[in-house]
């Protein structure tokens, strides 16, 4: 096949595409330039994935590979899909995850397209994630699995693909053992990235200051000062832009009145139209309904009362939960066993086993007994 490497410039993506050429197929690598003016890497931190420095690493790599090497410009794509819809989603009180729409929107769409267009069969990636045949899926006979070392598992930031997309996808880093047998491979290729740093999760905010980064760009309600009420809506401190905060956050509320039972406070919930903050306990964070829309299925929609695993965060633990609903874009499931700090914006991804069943964006996250109790 013909074969379109994405190199980061990272460790990952450069083992990717050496063992796609490993297997035989005719590969050209490309470099993506997602930023309008790249940054440089910040001393003392790990690095991004779209600062001049790894443009240089994935050049060095692909000669070292032997392949073609080419940098496409995607930066308005990027600026646009993801850090605009970064943007747009705090500041409407969601907490999003760039990477999910990075895969979504960039690599497996933009770049994708134009892979197939040039008429290359498939784009490989660094993830770690697996695809086998099965009769699981409807186009392609594509399944998504989790990856063999489920401690770099990648595939929850793949599952809003849906089958054309896996069709046209490889990850040759799937079956790797762990991360340390892949920078091994890299040091025996001569690859000069073998030991370098994992890059940060939100490559566009390189100091790591997400919440500094926003304020810059949020303007309106999202920017403004307003109250920070417990669950009854008494007053019990201030901020200054409540697009600023995320469910399950602890640190920086500049809380005013300590909590009657002295425990830490958390945000609750994050209202950017009413510039208002609502901080509890630990315990008002647990839910166990959760909904979400824009529904992605890897194959079939599960039927109502499947028994699946849910995952809400990149890393997080697998959660047993019983489906409700999965028709019209949305999904709802009751968990087995509360959740904790589960926000609006963060992806819900399924799972048959080690198969993606698919996934939605959290719309709203509830405790059953709660919402029985105010109805």
């Amino acid at each position: 096949m013909r074969v379109l490497a994405a190199l980061s410039g990272g460790v990952d993506s450069a083992v990717a595409a050496a063992r796609a050429v490993d297997a035989g197929h005719d590969v050209v690598a490309v470099h993506l330039a997602l930023a309008s003016t790249a940054p440089s890497a910040v001393p003392g931190r790990a690095r991004g994935c779209c600062t001049v420095e790894d443009s240089r690493d994935a050049r060095r790599a692909a000669d070292v590979i032997g392949v073609p090497f080419y940098v496409w410009d995607l930066s308005e794509r990027f600026g646009r899909d993801v850090v605009d819809d970064f943007v747009a989603e705090y500041a409407a009180g969601r907490t999003p995850n760039p990477c999910v729409r990075c895969n979504q929107k960039v690599k497996f769409a933009a770049l994708a397209d134009r892979a197939l267009a040039l008429g290359f069969d498939a784009v490989a990636t660094g993830h770690y994630a697996r695809l086998a045949d099965g009769p699981g899926t409807t186009t392609g006979g594509r399944e998504l699995h989790r990856s063999h070392d489920l401690g770099k598992d990648q595939s929850y930031v793949l599952a809003v693909l849906p089958p054309e997309r896996l069709a046209t996808a490889l990850f040759p880093l799937g079956d790797a053992a762990d991360k340390d047998e892949v920078r091994a491979e890299a040091a025996a290729r001569g690859l000069g990235v073998a030991d370098k740093p994992d890059s940060t999760d939100i490559c566009f905010v390189p100091d790591g200051d997400t919440r500094a980064w926003l304020g810059s760009r949020l303007s309106g309600a999202g920017s403004e000062a307003g109250d920070v009420v417990d669950a009854s809506g008494a007053v019990v401190g201030a901020h200054d832009g409540a697009a600023g905060y995320t469910v399950g956050q602890r640190r920086g509320l500049r809380l005013g009145t300590p909590a009657p039972d002295g425990k830490p406070r958390y945000v609750l919930s994050v209202s950017v139209a009413e510039r208002r903050v609502v901080v509890g306990s630990a315990e008002d964070l647990d839910v166990d309904v959760l909904t979400g829309d824009g529904a992605v299925w890897c194959g079939p929609a599960p039927e109502v009362g499947a028994r699946l695993g849910a995952q809400v965060r990149a890393h997080g633990r697998e959660l047993a939960c019983s489906v409700e609903r999965a028709d019209g874009g949305e999904l709802r499931v009751r968990l087995d066993e509360p959740a904790r700090g589960v926000a609006p914006g963060q992806l819900l991804a399924l799972y048959d086993g080690t198969r993606v069943v698919g996934s939605a964006t959290l719309s709203s996250a509830v405790r059953a007994e709660r919402a029985t109790l105010r109805a």
